[in-house]
């Protein structure tokens, strides 16, 4: 598995249909996108069509399906075409979706498998990259619920639904495969009980949901508008959730995860264990004192010959790595001799966001002063968008600045920047700048 490469779509696929919960009729069209991109999802009927990445630090809500977001931008209800995207081994993808939610189709992942057949697939030439779990990882929801990732040289899943009514319980164990994938898992459709409809329509959800898209329990009696497609669908539909929800966690899995009543929002919580101790493992192989300089990067001395700024306003030691000509990394070790400490604030000092802003715009300048054309100007700062500060940033924390041109046309460029301290997000946003001649 170790030389498995990367996959995106071969071509573009639409589907149309409605939303389950908004009730919205949708067009959704797969693109291909780029190595390292994973699942992007744009929303082509907002303006300037905002771009949300598919990942387990984007999750803002769990009830009844996962929906991720950055700022008052939405889109409900990604699992089932996540889980197709993962389930058929898709490891980057490009959803434009003219509404705030995918189609729900029969309520199954069948509509997503039929247009991924019809996408086909190509190989790209990164490779795939794999997490494998070196200890068990386990999470607890009510009612006794629980879900365990144990360490594997596979990805499979072992789940136990019971509900709270003590019926229908089943059992299933699925191991990765795409052609069982296909026929064993993505048919199974999703089911909700006849008591729960009205306080989810009360909570404005399910405004699309019909026995076209959901099978009902009510007591002993399933109620579908055809016949039940496995035996134990129930359990088949929440291994599908599983996949898709584990597929925001931004690496592939060799995990045995374990499940007894599931739900989205014990999967997220199990995304987000996995996902810490992932963080905690690249911080593990590659910590600061190793990090190269050279070729693969910039030491002080070169950071000063492309940057202008000096004491006390420069803001960059070194920079760690470039990936290609759009992407680098830097370091910044914070300290206590660091002046605006002084003022920020006594006894409790904390590094002023604005100058973690002020870092990623010196590693975005960077990377276009490097070009041959940009050559000998200064990078002026115009505008910052976006901005977020998660976590304050403190004397002897090692921030890294992870900077990615978005666009370089002319003297203006546009960037996105994250500031992280151990591996966890402490800042970001969307910058733009201009180069002048000094």
């Amino acid at each position: 598995m170790a030389n498995v490469l990367q996959k995106t779509v071969a071509r573009d696929a639409t589907i149309k249909g409605l939303a389950l919960h908004t009730g919205n009729s949708v067009t959704l069209t797969v693109k291909a996108a780029p190595a390292n991109s994973g699942y992007l999802f744009k929303r082509v009927d907002l303006p300037d069509e905002p771009t949300i990445q598919a990942h387990i630090d984007h999750v803002k809500q769990v009830e009844r399906a996962t929906t991720i977001g950055e700022g008052n931008i939405k889109v409900h209800t990604i699992e089932h075409l996540l889980s197709a995207l993962r389930g058929f081994g898709i490891d980057n993808a490009l959803i434009e979706l003219d509404a705030n939610e995918p189609p729900i189709g029969d309520g199954s992942g069948k509509i997503y498998s039929e247009l991924l057949i019809e996408a086909g697939f190509v190989e790209l030439t990164e490779k795939v990259s794999f997490f494998e779990l070196r200890e068990p990882v386990r999470v607890e929801g009510k009612d006794g619920a629980f879900m365990i990732a144990w360490p594997s040289d596979t990805f499979e899943i072992s789940c136990t639904n019971a509900n709270h009514l003590g019926k229908h319980t089943q059992f299933l164990h699925w191991q990765e495969n795409t052609e069982k994938y296909r026929t064993e898992i993505a048919p199974a459709r999703t089911f909700v009980f006849y008591e729960e409809v009205k306080p989810l329509m009360d909570k404005g959800l399910i405004k699309g949901g019909s026995l076209e898209n959901a099978v009902v329990i009510q007591g002993d009696s399933v109620i579908s508008r055809e016949p039940m497609r496995f035996e134990d669908e129930f359990v088949r539909h929440k291994i599908l959730d599983i996949i898709g929800d584990l597929a925001l966690v931004p690496i592939r899995l060799k995990a045995h995860i374990y499940a007894s009543k599931p739900s989205h929002a014990l999967n997220a919580e199990l995304s987000k264990a996995i996902n810490k101790k992932y963080k905690s493992y690249l911080n593990q192989l590659m910590p600061v004192e190793y990090i190269p300089v050279g070729e693969s990067g910039l030491d002080i001395n070169e950071v000063m010959k492309i940057l202008p700024h000096r004491y006390p306003f420069l803001l960059v030691d070194k920079i760690v790595r470039f990936d290609g000509p759009t992407k680098a990394v830097g370091q910044k070790s914070v300290t206590i001799n660091e002046p605006f400490f002084q003022g920020h604030f006594p006894g409790h000092p904390v590094m002023p966001g604005v100058l973690q802003v002020e870092a990623m715009a010196q590693v975005a300048s960077i990377l276009m002063l490097r070009q041959s054309t940009q050559a000998g100007r200064l990078g002026y700062f115009m505008s910052a968008d976006k901005i977020k500060f998660r976590k304050p940033v403190v004397p002897g924390d090692t921030l890294m600045i992870h900077a990615e041109l978005t666009r370089s046309k002319g003297k203006i460029g546009k960037a996105y920047g994250q500031c992280l301290v151990n591996g966890e997000v402490v800042s970001e946003g969307e910058l733009m700048f201009a180069l002048i001649d000094a």
